[in-house]
């Protein structure tokens, strides 16, 4: 017999009032984007001089639109485009579920976009505070992920695998544990001494490459161990479409990272 760790028996919802359900998903979104706030206000209140601090609070707002407007067009067009093309009515029904970090990474970036260029601040050193508060949010929605039941890994006989209420019968790959891990904490920790670096951190760009090109090496990574979307399945040579969602998203952060070392 093969040992599993028994699935924690966490209902998806935290507490209702009336018709009203607090979601564990939704508040994770919520605290993330709180931690991230303030993590980057901590990085605005030192060296380099990059923006105001209240420049930081009123962005909590573009990045919050960012998030939600973004993730949400994302899942529509990258994972299910015949359905909502069919059912364009569906696209606002967020709680549904549906929600593509991909799709909320552009959302941010053409909400910072517009909003530097408002307020006259340098954009890739913008981006960089930012990209290293990004792993918060990375964090928790993975974990999210895990007690939803949602998102998890292929069949496996490893000592830590888990049967999902929802997955089978079969013990299965926890590849939400594993973003967690990898896409949160590991690449929090690498952007937090990387900053501490002058020769890193005054280099406008090199931060949003390094996460950039971290988060997508992870998550090509860990697509090894997840099950991909029903609706969508393997690609072509046994692919995944994070996996190929990955692929511009490295290209992009190597050119980052080159483009960052050689400003001064």
């Amino acid at each position: 017999m093969t040992f599993v760790i028994p699935f924690p028996m966490i209902d998806p919802i935290m507490f209702e009032v009336g018709p009203i359900a607090v979601r564990w998903y939704g508040l994770a979104y919520v605290v993330g984007l709180v931690l991230a706030w303030r993590y980057v206000r901590r990085l605005a209140g030192g060296p380099p001089e990059v923006a105001r601090l209240q420049d930081v609070d009123d962005f909590l707002v573009w990045a919050t639109l960012g998030v939600i407007i973004g993730g949400r067009l994302g899942y529509a067009l990258f994972y299910q485009p015949a359905y909502f093309l069919a059912n364009p009515g569906a696209i606002v029904q967020t709680w549904t579920g549906g929600m593509s970090f991909h799709g909320g990474l552009l959302g941010v970036v053409v909400a910072g976009i517009i909003f530097v260029r408002r307020r006259k601040i340098d954009a890739l050193a913008f981006g960089d505070m930012l990209a290293c508060a990004a792993p918060i949010g990375l964090f928790l929605g993975r974990v999210a992920n895990f007690v939803n039941s949602e998102l998890w890994g292929r069949p496996t006989d490893v000592a830590w695998a888990v049967v999902f209420p929802n997955g089978g019968p079969q013990p299965r790959h926890p590849s939400q544990i594993y973003e967690a891990s990898l896409e949160g904490v590991v690449l929090f920790a690498v952007l937090f001494i990387l900053w501490r670096i002058p020769a890193v951190r005054d280099r406008p760009g090199t931060l949003i490459g390094v996460f950039l090109t971290g988060y997508s090496a992870a998550r090509a990574f860990v697509e090894l161990f997840r099950q991909p979307d029903a609706h969508i399945g393997f690609l072509l040579g046994g692919t995944t479409m994070g996996q190929w969602l990955s692929v511009p998203m490295l290209a992009v952060g190597l050119w980052f990272i080159f483009l960052g070392q050689r400003r001064s």
